[in-house]
C-alpha cells in the first residue's frame, strides 16, 4: 500500500516517465527472448533517437525510472534488460552511455556474465561489490 501511495504522489512528469519505462523495460525483456541480439539493438536505436521535446530529464530520474520499474516488474529484470532500458533512455535524452559487459568464470569452472552502464567513467546501472571480477568484453559500438 505504501509503494501505491508513492506512485499517487509523482507528478505528470515522473509518472509519465516511469509508464514509459516499465513499458519499455518489458518490451527489451520480451526482444532477448525473441529476437537476435543485433535485431533488438537495431530496433532501441529507433527508440533512443533523442527527443524532439526539449523536457530535460536527469540521469538520477531515468536512474530512479529503471529501479522503479524493475521492482514493478513481475519477475524483475536481469541486468541486461536493465542496461539496454537505461542506455536507450539515456540517448534518447541526450546522455552518452556506455554499454558494457564483462564476463568471469566461477569458483565451479561456470561462465558468469553482467551488463552495467556506463556515463563519463561512472557505473550508473549495475554496479555490484566484486564488478571487478568481471572482465569487460571489447565495445560493441566503434
Amino acid at each position: 500500500m505504501k509503494q501505491v501511495c508513492k506512485l499517487l504522489r509523482l507528478n505528470d512528469r515522473e509518472r509519465n516517465l516511469l509508464i514509459n519505462t516499465f513499458i519499455l523495460l518489458g518490451l527489451v525483456r520480451l526482444g532477448l527472448c525473441l529476437l537476435p541480439f543485433q535485431k533488438l539493438q537495431q530496433r532501441l536505436a529507433i527508440i533512443s533517437q533523442q527527443s524532439p521535446q526539449r523536457d530535460q530529464i536527469s540521469l538520477n530520474q531515468i536512474i530512479w525510472a529503471v529501479n522503479a520499474s524493475t521492482r514493478y516488474m513481475p519477475g524483475g529484470a536481469k541486468c541486461l534488460a536493465r542496461a539496454l532500458t537505461c542506455q536507450t533512455l539515456m540517448n534518447r535524452y541526450g546522455y552518452s552511455p556506455q554499454l558494457r559487459i564483462g564476463v568471469t568464470k566461477s569458483e565451479k569452472g561456470k561462465l558468469e556474465a553482467h551488463a552495467w552502464i556506463e556515463n563519463q567513467g561512472q557505473i550508473v546501472i549495475g554496479n555490484l561489490t566484486d564488478l571487478s571480477r568481471f572482465t569487460p568484453l571489447p565495445s560493441l559500438y566503434n
